[in-house]
Formats: structure tokens, sequence, C-alpha cells
């Protein structure tokens, strides 16, 4: 599975900087506001960080060895 650039940054950019950000503002504010499941919510968010990061990983690196292919072919 390939994403196009616009796909990728968007999706590297959630990954990278949102979902963190909004499992540590969850915790966060569980803990001032007694809001519940603080720690069921930030470990969900963090398990789909770790999955979407790995999709992520595995698509470069198909995209990557695939360029490589086609730079030896020409």
């Amino acid at each position: 599975m390939y994403f196009n650039n616009k796909v990728y940054d968007v999706l590297k950019w959630i990954v990278l900087i949102a979902l963190p950000a909004l499992a540590a503002a969850y915790g966060s504010l569980a803990a001032t506001w007694n809001l519940p499941y603080a720690a069921e919510v930030v470990q969900t968010i963090n398990i789909l960080t770790v999955l979407l990061g790995a999709m992520i990983g595995i698509s470069t690196a198909s995209y990557k060895k695939d360029a490589e292919k086609e730079e030896d072919a020409e």
C-alpha cells in the first residue's frame, strides 16, 4: 500500500504530533477534571499511534525498495 505525498504528510503529522499530544492532554485533563478511563484512553491512543507508525514505516520501506528497483532498471 502506497500513500501519495499529501496523505503521507498528514498521516506522519498525526502520528508524530497529534496523537501523542492528544494522549498527553487527555491524561493530564483526566487527572485534573476526574475524567473517566484515563489510563485506558491514553493507552488506546498510544496503541493506535504505534499501529499507524508501523503502517507508515512499512509503506515507506516498500516505496523506497521499489524506487531503488526502478533506478537500477534504468
